[in-house]
């Protein structure tokens, strides 16, 4: 029992070096974070029309084969955040997730369901996949390829979309750009109506 605590001490201060299958376990799951973690970024660079965002997920060479568009990420998120400005809200929901790693190359497949809240009814809901070829390059995974498949597409009526909105007119947090809520530093909540 005292020997334990000894090797967890010394392990804790570094001083014992970790096994070669834990450094590479350990390795694998931070590639798989790393990974997930541009899958989600991208996800959101489409909801909130951020060039910026969204060019920091592919490598300037990668080719998004998204079904209407086949280019380069510059003209890809063009295209795709004029789509979703066409919209009043859209959101872009990542789900299942795998992942297959070889070195500095990975390919992906993430289920995805994509809503939109039209000005006028039908609402717009669509589900697929991103099939993905990452690239790991100075440390850092990027998008290289891109296949958006769609599964499925649906007209939805304005009961599917809710009652209205949660908000009241001028109050609604949503915005297309970096003045969205999300990006707020620090995070600042309305006040509780008085009464």
């Amino acid at each position: 029992m005292a020997a334990d605590r000894a090797d967890g001490a010394r392990f804790s201060q570094g001083l014992m070096p970790m096994d070669s299958a834990l450094e590479s376990r350990l390795r694998d799951l931070l590639d798989r974070d790393a990974i997930r973690q541009v899958v989600e970024r991208n996800a959101r660079s489409l909801d909130r029309c951020d060039v910026e965002l969204g060019l920091s997920c592919y490598w300037p060479e990668a080719i998004d084969d998204h079904n209407h568009f086949i280019g380069g990420p510059q003209g890809f998120l063009a295209y795709a955040h004029g789509v979703s400005r066409a919209f009043e809200s859209c959101q872009h929901t990542v789900g299942t997730h795998t992942c297959e790693l070889a070195g500095d190359e990975a390919h992906c497949e993430t289920y995805y369901i994509f809503t939109a809240h039209a000005a006028q009814a039908p609402h717009f809901m669509a589900t697929g996949r991103y099939v993905d070829h990452f690239e790991k390059r100075g440390g850092e995974w990027r998008i290289r390829n891109r296949v958006c498949i769609v599964d499925g597409q649906y007209e939805l009526l304005p009961s599917a979309m809710g009652q209205g909105d949660a908000y009241p007119p001028g109050e609604k947090p949503v915005a297309r750009d970096r003045s969205d809520v999300s990006y707020q530093r620090p995070l600042q909540v309305r006040q509780q109506p008085k009464g």
